[in-house]
């Protein structure tokens, strides 16, 4: 069974490339009718906020993208300590005692010689009676994992095909700070193998993170760590999807303060999200789908491009209007101004891009309406409109048809006047729907008052 996880900090809002990374694990989940975990990544404990959680509780379920269960890295320091004790006693950690400026200061000596700046390892030199006089100093330690030189990193990536990597390129990774809390790195390893992850989909900025990782995970299966005796210890499979760009091509940060409230404020519907950012990147053209089964049953890695995927902005506004236009009255009703029914909804549905448009359309038929001038052409043909009108199963069909026949008029001659006194406006919803909807007594006072 597929087991996703989507593990947000919560140390601010989602926005757009957290929310597309969350929809692209629960759609893996869904497929196979797995389990999709929120995991919140709270170790960080001065930045980490409660009312964050909650909102990332509150985006998601406002997208329909619902959790099977919730996980909390604070409540699991103890599992990371027992990993941390025993990759400590298989020598794949060690301390380290260099100050931020001295670690700067040696990248910095490294790029100036043409060098990667790579951790020279000289905290693994000190001798016992050297760290114990750095701590005699006040020097706490961190905490660093001791990569394999020797061990290949290789993995098939779901996105991005073979990927090697050579261990001795990178920088042993500081695991814990000096304050004793956790980075990112070993926790989510430990968390992976606990919560039974068999995917993890991320964005390609943790490419390096997974190469480091997967020797972690190798680390703890040598030491004998496991969820329990019976837990298979198997690395998960690993996919990286190209970042999100704006519209000029470039990272953007405009990307990072769409949020959810950004969306519900332009009266962004949540399939519209969910249907751009389902397919954006892929090969697959991304279209107004309102059938999320639909969208996660055609979702495939395989159909992941490398390019930077571009999100604009006018695109999901198409969308959009795509799936306001798509949407029922049961699905609106509690949204719509007060006493617009179905058939309101219907009439006026096709010329929204947002239903928060619905209200201005619907004045159209509660009124007032303010109608533009007419010349005195115009005003005889709207008194033998009013003469003419006959209320019955179409009103305005057999309006138009009998005023057709008498005035000789066509097209915009004969539609725009009437249209003009009916609703004040030169456009708008199909009139053979809405002209019931203003009802038969309104609609003569209308043409009455466009003659005066």
């Amino acid at each position: 069974m597929t087991t996703t996880r989507f593990a947000p900090s919560p140390t601010g809002r989602l926005h757009v490339g957290n929310i597309r990374t969350a929809l692209h694990n629960w759609m893996l989940a869904r497929q196979t009718g797995g389990t999709f975990i929120l995991r919140i990544d709270d170790t960080d404990a001065e930045r980490s906020r409660e009312d964050y959680v909650e909102a990332i509780r509150a985006d998601l379920t406002w997208l329909g993208l619902t959790w099977d269960r919730e996980e909390r890295q604070s409540a699991r320091l103890d599992r990371y300590q027992a990993a941390f004790d025993q990759l400590r006693s298989a020598g794949r950690i060690y301390p380290c005692y260099e100050t931020a400026q001295e670690l700067d200061v040696k990248r910095k000596i490294q790029l100036s010689r043409g060098l990667p700046p790579i951790y020279d390892r000289a905290a693994l030199k000190l001798t016992d009676a050297e760290r114990a006089a750095k701590e005699a100093e006040g020097t706490q330690a961190h905490w660093r994992f001791l990569l394999d030189h020797d061990e290949p990193i290789t993995w098939q990536d779901g996105i991005r095909g073979i990927q090697k990597f050579d261990a001795a390129q990178l920088s042993d990774p500081v695991i814990r700070r000096a304050d004793r809390s956790w980075l990112y790195m070993m926790p989510s390893a430990i968390d992976d193998i606990d919560m039974g992850i068999t995917q993890v989909l991320r964005g390609e900025d943790h490419v390096s993170n997974t190469a480091v990782q997967i020797q972690i995970f190798t680390a703890l299966f040598a030491a004998d760590y496991a969820a329990s005796d019976s837990a298979a210890k198997t690395i998960p499979a690993f996919a990286h999807e190209a970042l999100l760009v704006g519209r000029e091509g470039k990272l953007s940060k405009r990307l990072g303060s769409l949020s959810c409230d950004a969306f519900r404020e332009r009266g962004i519907e949540p399939e519209a999200i969910i249907a751009l950012l389902a397919r954006l990147g892929t090969s697959q053209p991304v279209e107004p789908v309102a059938d999320r089964a639909a969208l996660t049953a055609s979702f495939d890695l395989a159909t992941f491009g490398r390019a930077p995927a571009k999100f604009d902005e006018e695109d999901l506004e198409r969308l959009n209007a795509g799936i306001v236009h798509q949407l029922s009255f049961e699905a609106v009703a509690s949204r719509l101004p007060a006493g617009m029914d179905a058939a309101g909804w219907h009439a006026v549905r096709p010329n929204l891009a947002h239903i928060g448009e619905a209200a201005e359309w619907w004045r159209l038929v509660t009124g007032p309406i303010e109608q533009p001038a007419f010349s005195q052409e115009d005003k005889a043909f709207l008194a033998e409109a009013g003469a003419k009108l006959v209320w019955g199963d179409d009103p305005w069909a057999a309006l138009t048809s009998a005023l057709k026949e008498s005035t000789g008029r066509k097209g915009r001659t004969l539609f725009l006047p009437l249209r003009q006194a009916l609703t004040g406006m030169d456009h708008g919803p199909d009139m053979g729907e809405l002209l019931p909807l203003i009802g038969e007594a309104e609609a003569r006072a209308r043409l009455a008052r466009a003659t005066t």
